[in-house]
């Protein structure tokens, strides 16, 4: 070929298909080749055989190749030939080949004579072969046999077209000469995928078997059914000498001179033959791949540069370097805390957009779901008043009191702070399963060691868990702290005489909802919006997405954002929460409103029963309607059979004294539940989440060391292992491929392809005369 790169071309693509079958990972680039397509008995291995000079290929009637066989040929000066999938072993024996292809045809597809589109892969070297790479492909066929499946046509029909849509992939169309070439099954394919015939090189094969008195010279001068690449007449062993054993080189030489002595051929003899199909498919295939390489250069980079990223992961696991495991397992343990430290603070490089996670979790648990579990736990009006009474009255003893007593405000403030702790410990489990759901999600970058993953998870969850009861200890000292000393002075608590004044002004005008508190014009300011299912039966309108508006007064639903189309708007008064146990088929999360007074709540509805997507929606909503002064649902059944009738006949002393006293617990309940709420994430973040940072980033590694031998602890994953392997072995071959590539596209020059041709007659269905005779008098006739 005149140019010592041009050499190493097919070689290199031999070398790419060989990497990327070994490391099973695909590259994604379709690598040039040839597939060879025809009719069942058409040639086509023998053509191959010819090629190698040796017989190893499967024989017999019917469908013999099942399975595609990339058969990769290279000049070398031993003979022999080597299976990807007999990886080390040299086969010297050719029959032992063609076993060798059958049993691992039957090892996938059966004995059945079914079909399989996974390949297989032989590389045979041999000092009479020119490079090349070809693809042995089934023959199409047009009926069932035996027990193959009855759509066996299709399904071959879909495995050529795998390879030959390719644009990368040269077509070499075998047609024996004795059938009707305008009806060739292989032209046909190839004009369907290759329209301009840049890729499609015709062979006619059987050339002597043609009936007496006929011949194919117009054809291999491509003067009658024209070909833009032409065509290449050969010449096979027949059925009795391959059955006799004939030497292929003896065959090759047979064919020569038939072509020499043939007085239609013997002008073009040195265009014909097995040799010169040889010599022109390597020229052909090595001028193919000259022109894809820039689009194989391409898509190389695009693969190395995507390779590169991952392959930065393994810069620090050299074998050859010594110190590797104690650079990796600092390096695993910083970038640990780092992770750690950013799934807590925030960070802005990896934002999780899909869900909430880390510190935003925890923030959600402090600001939403605390204050509620706090407020569900302390309101429960009813029982309260009850106590307060039974408080009075036991203080007083015997005696009618005239005053309302202190004693009985401390007895019943001590007993809400009291109830202050169950919430608290929940919040603190709640944000410790998020914090070791954090260490988790964090630790999965350590997923290459499963020995110090898990060591790591270990050490971090066991010091979690031990802050855990020194927190809860310092929680359950501040209730206690609380509880030591009922401070009335406080300038946030209304005292005795506003609690008296309360009491008239309650008589005057009853406050809904606990708004009492709220500015002038706060009333009116919005608290939420948005989309929320307003579930209602079918026969009612069904259920329907409405956005929903909260403010201090009332909840409004309209059509859509823009608010213009207002559907209903609801009063808060005497309103309150419950959950609704979500269907069987719902994924919704469900929560309803309803009227203390047992009134319609929504046209002739008792309450209404709102749908949100998510738990977190659901929970934010309550903590918003909480705001608003609706609270949820009391989760013990009043028993209908009430507390003794003496417990209510109050007298109007008693009565005033109780409603003192609850506006004075009222009051400081308040008072202590901003201060817990407000000292609780800070308690937590002081002693649980900031010392577990603390602890990662000084500790973790000392304890790692102590923890056993590092070799162990760095010991790789056999999958990581094998995966690291495997990537830099594809990144290294990319890489050298490239240089190859590089160096051969600047020193070699584009060959234009031949003109085109009138090939419109290859659709045709009607027989076209193929053969003319040995005199040119009469005209062309198609043999029987």
């Amino acid at each position: 070929m005149g140019n010592r790169g041009m050499e190493d071309l097919i070689p290199l693509i031999n070398k790419l298909q060989d990497a990327f079958s070994t490391i099973g990972q695909s590259c994604n680039l379709d690598l040039p080749q040839i597939a060879v397509v025809g009719g069942q008995s058409a040639g086509k291995s023998s053509v191959l055989e010819n090629f190698v000079g040796r017989d190893f290929l499967p024989r017999g009637s019917g469908i013999v190749t099942r399975r595609p066989l990339i058969l990769q040929l290279v000049n070398n000066k031993a003979e022999y030939a080597e299976f990807l999938h007999c990886k080390g072993r040299k086969f010297v024996d050719f029959d032992e080949v063609r076993q060798e292809i059958e049993a691992e045809t039957d090892r996938i597809t059966g004995s059945n004579k079914g079909i399989s589109p996974i390949p297989i892969n032989l590389r045979v070297y041999s000092p009479h072969v020119l490079n090349l790479t070809l693809i042995d492909l089934p023959g199409m066929t047009k009926v069932a046999v035996g027990d193959q499946p009855p759509d066996i046509e299709h399904q071959i029909r879909d495995m050529l077209m795998q390879f030959v849509t390719r644009e990368s992939c040269l077509i070499l169309a075998v047609t024996p000469a004795n059938t009707d070439l305008a009806n060739s099954d292989a032209l046909k394919l190839s004009k369907e995928v290759d329209p301009q015939g840049l890729r499609t090189i015709g062979v006619i094969t059987k050339l002597d078997l043609m009936d007496e008195g006929t011949d194919a010279r117009d054809i291999m001068e491509n003067k009658l059914l024209p070909l833009r690449r032409g065509y290449i007449g050969v010449v096979n062993r027949s059925q009795k000498d391959i059955d006799g054993r004939k030497d292929i080189r003896a065959a090759l030489a047979a064919e020569r001179k038939f072509f020499l002595s043939h007085p239609s051929y013997r002008h073009m003899a040195e265009r014909m033959g097995t040799p010169h199909l040889q010599k022109t498919l390597n020229q052909q295939l090595t001028n193919h791949i000259r022109d894809t390489l820039p689009g194989l250069r391409s898509k190389l980079q695009s693969q190395l540069l995507s390779l590169e990223k991952e392959v930065e992961e393994y810069k620090n696991f050299r074998p050859d370097d010594p110190t590797r495991k104690t650079k990796a397992l600092l390096q695993m343990v910083q970038q640990f805390g780092v992770d750690f430290e950013k799934c807590i603070e925030g960070s802005g490089d990896q934002v999780d957009t899909a869900e909430l996670s880390g510190g935003a979790r925890i923030n959600r648990i402090f600001h939403e779901r605390f204050p509620f579990e706090l407020v569900k736990i302390v309101f429960d009006e009813k029982e309260l008043r009850r106590e307060i009474s039974h408080a009075i009255k036991n203080v007083h003893g015997v005696r009618t009191g005239l005053f309302t007593p202190d004693l009985a405000f401390e007895a019943i403030v001590k007993k809400q702070i009291i109830k202050l702790k169950e919430p608290c410990l929940k919040c603190i489990d709640l944000v410790i399963q998020e914090l070791i759901n954090t260490v988790r999600q964090c630790t999965n970058k350590l997923g290459s060691y499963p020995r110090l993953r898990e060591e790591t998870e270990r050490i971090v969850t066991t010091y979690v868990r031990e802050r855990e009861g020194k927190t809860k200890d310092q929680v359950l000292l501040l209730i206690d702290i609380e509880l030591s000393y009922i401070n009335t002075n406080h300038e946030d608590f209304i005292g005795f005489a506003n609690a008296q004044q309360r009491n008239i002004v309650n008589k005057k005008r009853a406050i809904p909802n606990q708004l009492g508190g709220l500015r002038e014009g706060e009333a009116e300011k919005v608290i939420r919006k948005g989309w929320l299912t307003l579930n209602i039966s079918i026969m009612k309108g069904g259920s329907k997405e409405y956005w929903f508006v909260l403010t201090a007064e009332s909840l409004s639903w309209y059509k859509d954002e823009e608010e213009k189309e207002k559907k209903y708007m609801l009063p808060l008064d005497n309103l309150k929460l419950r959950d609704v146990e979500k269907g069987f088929m719902s994924t919704k999360h469900i929560f309803a409103i309803f009227n203390t007074e047992q009134r319609n709540v929504y046209k002739d509805l008792r309450q209404i029963e709102l749908a949100c997507d998510s738990q977190e929606d659901m929970d934010s909503w309550k903590a918003s309607f909480l705001r608003a002064g609706v609270y949820p649902e009391k989760d013990q059944v009043e028993s209908e059979e009430a507390t003794p009738v003496d417990s209510f006949s109050m007298d109007p002393q008693l009565e005033r004294q109780v409603e003192t006293i609850r506006n004075l617990v009222d009051s400081y309940t308040g008072i202590v539940n901003k201060t817990i709420r407000d000292l609780m994430p800070k308690t937590i973040m002081h002693l649980m989440i900031n010392n577990a940072k603390d602890f990662i980033h000084s500790e973790l590694l000392a304890y790692l060391y102590s923890s056993g031998d590092q070799n162990s602890l760095m010991e790789e994953s056999a999958d990581q292992a094998q995966r690291r392997d495997e990537m830099l072995r594809m990144y290294h071959a990319i890489k050298e491929a490239l240089s190859i590539i590089g160096d051969i596209s600047t020193s070699t020059v584009s060959t234009p392809a031949p003109p085109p041709v009138n090939d419109s007659w290859i659709p045709e269905n009607s027989p076209t005369p193929q053969h003319r005779p040995a005199t040119s008098a009469p005209p062309p006739r198609t043999p029987p």
